[in-house]
Formats: structure tokens, C-alpha cells, sequence
């Protein structure tokens, strides 16, 4: 996968109000990239049960109230959000600490990759996202070794970090059909049937114009 050049200090207030989609603003090569046309999909989610409500306080400041959203990236940035942190630890020593990935370079990172790729997916998650590479451990330098520390309740799962260190993989089954099941989002199939439609659903919401609809 092509790591992008650093990038910019954040954009300025004229630039967050323009009607360009944010990740062809920033990089150009996802615009030339046919994207293949969106198929209607039949949806069979339906409402949470158990008297569980639709919205839920905001986990985290990127996110919304609803259930497994995030707010958009023009949005995080006009409020000054450009860093996403999120708990972890390694496997090899056990220190847990805290891990921050930029927002803007991680989602160009992700956009440039989905439209270079998205029309040999066939629907599938990748192996590279099924079996992500994890990041180096910042105490014993150990690589592949350090994981993210997901929430129990499912409600608090920290989203948008696990979209930016393309560690969604590291979720269950079970986890990544709760996002499916509170974003609309067809949830049966295979993991890496799931999967795929959960990186595409968050960098929908990041950006509604952008290469993402499936």
C-alpha cells in the first residue's frame, strides 16, 4: 500500500467551506480513477430492539450521537480535530498507552487506495485489511505487535481510529455486523463481505461525495 507524502498544516476556513469534496481537494489521482457504478442493495435493517434507542452520547468528539457514525471530515477539521487517538497495547510487552494517527494524511492514505483498488475488491475486503499489519510498538520497537484496545460495549468502539490505522480487521464478526446493522448497511455474509463495507461506510460518512459508495 502507497504511503502518501506528509501533508499540509490544516486547511483554512475557506477552504473547509468549499463544495469540492475533501479527498479530491488533497489529492488528485482519486479523481481520475473511475469508480464503478453503485448497485441498489435490498436493506434489511430495521430499528435497534430491546427498547435500545437509535442515538447514544457521543463516545468520542469525532463522533456523532448515532450509533457507529462519525462526523465528516470537512466538520472534524473546521472544529480543529486533526488527530485521532486511540487506546492500545502490544502483544509483546503489555504497555498500554495511547496512539494518535492524522486525520487528513491516514484518510487520504485510505481514499487513495479504495479508488486505485475498489474494482478488483469484488465486494471482498482485501488480505491486507482482513490481516492488517499492526503498527511497532513505541517501548520494545517490537514490529507487528501492537493492537487496539476495543471497547466491550459496542456502542463505544472508537471508529474512526480503527478506519485510520486500517486495523478494522482486528474487530470480530459480530462488531463489525453492529456497524453494518446502525449505519443500513447489508450485514450478512462472510468477514470479509462485513468488513469491506464497514471501511467503505466510514469513509462514506467522512466524505458523502467522495469514491465510496459500494
Amino acid at each position: 500500500m502507497p504511503f502518501m507524502s506528509p501533508l499540509p498544516s490544516p486547511p483554512n476556513r475557506e477552504s473547509l467551506t468549499s463544495t469540492t469534496p475533501m479527498v479530491y481537494r488533497q489529492e488528485s489521482t482519486l479523481a481520475s480513477v473511475p469508480s464503478r457504478p453503485s448497485r441498489a442493495r435490498r436493506n434489511p435493517t430495521q430499528a435497534p430492539r430491546d427498547g435500545k434507542s437509535d442515538t447514544v452520547p457521543a463516545p468520542f468528539p469525532w463522533a456523532t450521537t448515532h450509533r457507529a457514525t462519525v462526523h465528516t471530515i470537512d466538520y472534524l477539521l473546521s472544529k480543529e480535530i486533526v488527530s485521532i487517538t486511540g487506546e492500545v497495547q502490544c502483544k509483546r510487552c503489555e504497555h498500554q498507552y495511547e496512539m494518535e494517527f492524522d486525520l487528513k494524511e491516514k484518510f487520504i492514505e485510505i481514499g487513495s487506495f479504495i479508488a486505485d483498488h475498489k474494482n478488483t475488491m469484488r465486494d471482498r475486503a482485501p488480505s491486507v485489511w482482513m490481516n492488517p499489519v499492526l503498527p511497532t510498538c513505541k517501548f520494545c520497537n517490537q514490529e507487528n505487535s501492537v493492537k487496539p484496545l476495543i471497547a466491550d460495549k459496542k456502542k463505544e468502539i472508537n471508529w474512526l481510529f480503527l478506519l485510520l490505522g486500517q486495523i478494522l480487521g482486528c474487530c470480530t464478526l459480530e462488531q463489525l455486523k453492529y456497524f453494518c446493522k446502525h449505519t443500513r448497511n447489508h450485514r450478512t455474509g462472510a468477514k470479509d463481505r462485513v468488513l469491506y463495507l464497514a471501511y467503505l461506510g466510514l469513509c462514506k460518512q467522512l466524505d458523502p461525495d467522495g469514491p465510496f459508495d459500494r
